[in-house]
């Protein structure tokens, strides 16, 4: 009996380690949903794939938000202790468009403090690598991590 798609496994992968004939078929896809390529010979030329390699990849790699159909995400914090740093972290999540369902912050200990964040992201206005590079980016994170997704 033959296998579907559907019953194949999924495995979340760092774009750093994919193949670049999966990263181009990736941005070729982009081009396309976006209306910035005519059509998949045009997106392709653009890119520098092959059109082989394009219908290869272009239903087994995805984008990690386009997957993932629940909307609610935990994130894990490592933060240094300093005045101001959770509502900083809280401003950004807000202006990002998400909703904070629940906050867990530990006790700081030698000037670290563990936050977990539980966000309703349905009303997202970036893009979940979008938000988690503007978390990075803040001095005073140490660590950002997803925990988890789930409805």
């Amino acid at each position: 009996m033959k296998q579907n798609h559907f019953d194949k496994k999924f495995f979340l992968v760092r774009e750093d380690v994919l193949p670049e004939a999966m990263k181009k078929t990736l941005e070729a896809k982009e081009m396309i949903e976006r209306g910035k390529a005519e059509s998949v010979w045009d997106a392709v030329q653009r890119v520098d794939l092959s059109r082989s390699a394009f219908y290869k990849y272009r239903d087994t790699v995805f984008p990690f938000h386009t997957v993932v159909n629940e909307r609610i995400i935990t994130l894990f914090f490592h933060l240094e202790d300093r005045s101001g740093t959770l509502s900083e972290l809280l401003r950004i999540v807000a202006m990002a468009g998400c909703n904070v369902l629940t906050i867990h912050q530990t006790i700081p200990l030698q000037g670290k403090a563990n936050v977990t964040l539980s966000l309703n992201v349905s009303d997202m206005g970036v893009a979940m690598d979008e938000l988690l590079a503007m978390l990075r980016r803040l001095e005073f994170v140490d660590k950002v991590e997803v925990l988890g997704t789930g409805a």
